[in-house]
């Protein structure tokens, strides 16, 4: 199952928001503080982040752009209580998937949440496809014998296509 990792100061936040996606349909593991929820992290973990901004010790942006030194593409939703639009145009173009005003609809959260996974499960298999067939071209490169120009130019043409 999709892990969602929820990070928030604030204990009645992190419980409320973590029920309503719980009752969503979602695995949420909860974090008082960004250190702990950055511990949970992996390159291809295939859930998401959802954080607060305004936290003590390492921020939200803060926590989203060590998240995306592990993977680039890990979607993470934002929430705060004091998103006006410099600190939303700023976010998206950190790199955030959402940002989410407080108080927020859990209807909200779990579309942008269901949307963030459909992204995030199309990522990782695109990375599994590449992978694959980049282990298929390391196999079958050997098996085109020969130097004359049609097979020096086949053996190109695969190549380029391996890379669409």
């Amino acid at each position: 199952m999709t892990k969602l990792l929820l990070v928030d100061d604030e204990k009645i936040i992190r419980d409320s928001v973590g029920q309503s996606l719980m009752l969503a349909g979602f695995e949420v593991e909860t974090f008082a503080d960004a250190r702990a929820a950055l511990a949970k992290l992996q390159a291809d973990f295939d859930g998401l982040l959802i954080t607060d901004i305004r936290m003590p010790e390492m921020d939200g942006l803060e926590l989203m752009e060590k998240a995306h030194q592990l993977d680039a593409d890990l979607p993470v939703i934002l929430i705060s209580g004091h998103a006006d639009v410099a600190l939303a145009v700023n976010a998206i173009r950190e790199g955030a998937y959402d940002l989410l005003e407080k108080p927020f609809a859990a209807s909200e959260l779990v579309e942008s949440v269901k949307r963030a996974l459909e992204k995030r499960r199309l990522t990782l298999e695109n990375r599994a496809l590449k992978a694959e067939l980049a282990e298929q071209q390391t196999r079958l490169g050997p098996r085109i014998m020969g130097q004359a120009p049609s097979i020096v130019a086949l053996r190109k043409m695969i190549a380029r296509i391996a890379n669409v």
